[in-house]
């Protein structure tokens, strides 16, 4: 099992009257190869939640465990765990800083001291990974589009092979197809190394595409853990705190009580088109 969460807690500005509970007695176990959905309303913990993932944050209390070792120990490796559990952040503005694209990526392998045929061999099978075509490989990354520059930042963390990538709203501002191609490849990526991804996101409908179990967080707490067909079942639930099901889960339920014999827990409209043409008989 990767990482495990031990009644995890995390106060922000304790002893002060600003002080505020962002995480809250968080118990999860994230075991090798998932593809995981973080979903919850701003304000909720889901970031917090992800920079304990790989040391940015300490929690005020309980431990976190990777491969079974303490990451707040003394005398653990956080270094080598970032090589390990990446980040990409939301805005990707705040891990893009170099002359141009490739160094950029070649920043992470050179740190992790590979020599430098090596490290160029992995920003360009990263770059390649993302989509980013050569043309853009020797320009600033700030000269790039919104999506362009998510393809390099997660590219940059792509290149250190990491075995846990998080993905903090990676299609945030991208129009359909970007947020497509995107999640496509992270998708396929998965399916051909076995990494464990994390999706942090505010698109139901990406959550219910790709993701094999879903985590909602509320007010610092872990409100739900299930597989997505179970979460969006209490899809009143979701809209008590903020959040909703996927368009196709209201669709099916409002078919199901006008008598059509169609099964409420899909979530995709792949499965759904077939179900609704089985029961007319099609």
């Amino acid at each position: 099992m990767a990482i495990i969460l031990d009644h995890v807690n995390h106060i922000y500005e304790p002893g002060t009257p600003m002080a505020f509970s962002a995480l809250t007695d968080v118990n999860l176990v994230i075991p090798d190869g998932q593809f995981i959905g973080l979903i919850g309303h701003t304000g909720s913990g889901k970031s917090t939640l992800v920079q304990h993932l790989n040391g940015l944050l300490k929690p005020t209390s309980g431990s976190i465990y990777y491969n079974g070792a303490d990451i707040n120990a003394d005398g653990f490796n956080k270094k080598e765990l970032r090589s390990k559990v990446g980040l990409v952040f939301q805005y990707p503005e705040h891990q893009l800083f170099e002359i141009d694209v490739f160094t950029d990526v070649c920043f992470g392998p050179k740190n992790l001291g590979l020599d430098r045929k090596e490290v160029e061999l992995r920003a360009y099978a990263a770059l390649k990974q993302v989509g980013l075509e050569d043309e853009y490989f020797y320009q600033s990354p700030f000269d790039l589009s919104g999506g362009q520059k998510r393809r390099a930042a997660i590219a940059g963390v792509l290149a250190m092979k990491p075995e846990v990538l998080i993905l903090d709203e990676p299609t945030a501002g991208l129009d359909p197809k970007g947020r497509d191609e995107i999640l496509d490849q992270i998708a396929a990526l998965r399916q051909e190394t076995g990494m464990t991804v994390i999706l942090v996101s505010h698109s139901m409908e990406d959550v219910a595409r790709y993701v094999d179990r879903i985590i909602v967080m509320n007010k610092s707490r872990v409100m739900m853990d299930d597989e997505p067909g179970a979460v969006f079942k209490r899809y009143g639930e979701l809209e008590e705190v903020g959040l909703a099901a996927p368009q196709i889960t209201y669709i099916m339920q409002a078919l199901k009580e006008k008598g059509l014999s169609v099964d409420t827990d899909i979530i995709n409209v792949e499965e759904a088109s077939q179900a609704i043409l089985r029961a007319l008989g099609r």
